[in-house]
């Protein structure tokens, strides 16, 4: 496994992350020993990087993170996680709370359910707008002088609010969607990134799963959010999976699934680009980790582009109330 530098001021990590968000529902049941047991292959083939929220599964996933790293050496893995999205008993989201005081009570939790003592990379997962980012970043700045905290990330943040919550303290990453189908941060979020020393950790490479290969709609599993997103809706879906088609004849020429060769554009498109991949299952991370081997050239690139262009995909990414939360889509 290859590394890659988080920004000029964070770790070094694995060049492809692993996002432990569907081991704790979303896309549907979870098997929590299959969950536990692709963790522990993500380890042995040289995944470093794990990211999660302390809202997945209501606490659920670091407490699963946290079974599955016991016994590990505490320098052979960088947790990532992410705080502020306020849920209640039925699952619901209420909004963001980025308080420093707030902050601090979930970092309390996540440590606990994690059994560490410190959050290798820790990250507000939203923009909260009724506090400003400085306050924000100020307060994690805190738990870094403390100990608790070895470096501050972002979450889905627009280029003019990245700009002041690193004028506030050192940002090593910015965690944000980015795929063949989600390219909007080439506009003017990644110049920024770039011009600041921020690397991205890429989550979304497979859109969920949309551009894997692998997805049809009879799939849908009870409790699978994607359903109720606009890709996945109508006409797009169609419109979508004709896409995807396109993308698996151009990688079937270079002796890639179309899943391998989505991640395998993304993580060719920078060093300082990190993919996550979701995979919550053994078989789906051995095929991500086959990506990582591809070596792709100027022109398999322009053919993968030209199967999936820039702002071909039909539907937006996040249902509309979500989006409107988004400052990176401001």
């Amino acid at each position: 496994m290859k590394l890659r530098q988080l920004g000029t001021t964070g770790p070094e990590v694995s060049a492809l992350g692993l996002g432990c968000m569907g081991m704790s529902g979303m896309y549907g049941p979870a098997d929590r020993d299959e969950s536990i047991a692709t963790i522990h292959a993500a380890f042995d083939a040289g995944i470093t990087l794990l990211d999660t929220g302390d809202f997945y599964g209501a606490g659920h996933n670091e407490m699963l993170i946290g079974e599955a790293i016991r016994g590990r050496p505490r320098d052979s893995y960088q947790i990532s996680v992410k705080f502020g999205a306020l849920r209640d008993p039925a699952g619901g989201w209420h909004g963001n709370d980025t308080r420093p005081a707030a902050m601090k009570n979930f970092l309390s939790y996540t440590l606990e359910r994690l059994g560490l003592d410190h959050i290798d990379i820790y990250r507000p997962a939203r923009l909260d707008p009724n506090v400003p980012i400085e306050e924000t970043i100020g307060g994690i700045a805190e738990m870094v002088q403390a100990g608790y905290v070895r470096h501050i990330g972002l979450s889905e943040l627009g280029a003019d609010t990245i700009r002041r919550a690193a004028a506030v303290h050192p940002i090593c990453d910015l965690q944000i969607e980015y795929s063949l189908i989600s390219r909007g941060i080439e506009d003017k979020i990644l110049p920024t990134t770039r011009a600041l020393g921020i690397a991205i950790t890429a989550y979304g490479v497979l859109a969920r799963g949309l551009i894997s290969g692998h997805w049809s709609p009879d799939k849908q599993l009870p409790g699978d959010f994607r359903g109720h997103t606009p890709r996945y809706q109508g006409g797009n879906i169609d419109h979508n999976l004709a896409l995807v088609e396109a993308l698996r004849a151009v990688a079937r020429d270079k002796g890639l699934t179309a899943a391998q060769a989505a991640i395998a554009w993304v993580a060719a498109q920078g060093t300082d680009i990190v993919p996550v991949v979701g995979s919550r299952r053994r078989d789906q991370l051995a095929e991500a980790l086959g990506a990582m081997d591809a070596v792709l050239d100027p022109g398999d690139l322009a053919a993968i582009e030209a199967a999936m262009p820039k702002g071909a995909a039909a539907g937006e990414r996040y249902m509309a109330m979500q989006m409107a939360q988004l400052d990176s889509e401001k």
